[in-house]
């Protein structure tokens, strides 16, 4: 894993949506076309502000595929993430080549999981955008993850820190209000990804931050898992990583 640290949240942004857009346009220029996945919530904000500033990115090229969704969230809630995704990004870089968003709507969540590794299965994943949570969980598989299952998306169950997370977030206005279960992707499945961009800025990751980075490789501790990526970069900003003994 490669770790890059910068002064700020933008500077933090910027670097990542460098690295990703640089990634996107070798798959182009070699296949034709990419894939990528796109993780959402207050820490990938400046990635992908920056992202879609990148106006040499053919974006008709490009296949998107949606990270998690809570299970019953309407997508007009302000908390969904199909509606974060809609309004953050897809409306901003016009025409996407296909955009595969996860309904957590949906009465069968099962069949759902289904139809997502069908289209999934069909793609070579060039860059997986994510974040890593407050308890150390990426996409929703917090600990103890399932670092076995080759399912590439699961209906999981949110422990008490990650609804906190999200209620802290602003989101919801309790944690009663947060589903209490989502449609994620695998652990493993993102683990596929030819390169994955983790952005980690704020002071209140810096916890997880430092789990991520001293501690062992763990479903408890389930971002651990990316040290063993073979082209994996962490960007940070000072706050979060204020805590790694090794800086």
């Amino acid at each position: 894993m490669e770790v890059k640290i910068f002064d700020t949240n933008e500077l933090c942004g910027k670097a990542a949506a460098d690295r990703g857009a640089e990634i996107i346009r070798k798959a182009i220029a070699e296949k034709g076309q990419a894939a990528i996945i796109l993780a959402t919530g207050n820490s990938q904000l400046s990635m992908i502000q920056n992202l879609i500033e990148k106006k040499d990115l053919d974006w008709s090229r490009v296949t998107c595929f949606h990270l998690d969704e809570y299970v019953g969230l309407p997508d007009t809630h302000p908390a969904s993430f199909r509606k974060y995704l809609r309004e953050k990004f897809v409306s901003k870089v016009g025409t996407l080549k296909d955009f595969f968003y996860v309904n957590g709507e949906t009465e069968n969540p099962e069949e759902e999981c289904r139809r997502l590794d069908s289209l999934i299965s069909a793609y070579e994943i060039d860059a997986a955008f994510i974040g890593i949570g407050e308890n150390s969980h990426i996409a929703f598989n917090d600990p103890p993850a399932d670092f076995n299952t080759e399912k590439p998306y699961l209906i999981v169950t949110l422990d008490p820190a990650c609804r906190q997370q999200q209620m802290n977030e602003g989101w919801f206005s309790s944690q009663k209000e947060v589903p209490e279960q989502a449609i994620s992707m695998s652990v493993r499945q993102i683990m596929k990804s030819r390169s994955i961009i983790c952005t980690v800025p704020e002071r209140r990751k810096a916890e997880a931050v430092r789990l991520t980075m001293e501690r062992e490789i763990s479903p408890l501790y389930p971002a651990t898992i990316l040290r063993k990526h073979s082209d994996c970069s962490l960007f940070l900003d000072r706050e979060s990583s204020s805590l790694l003994t090794d800086r």
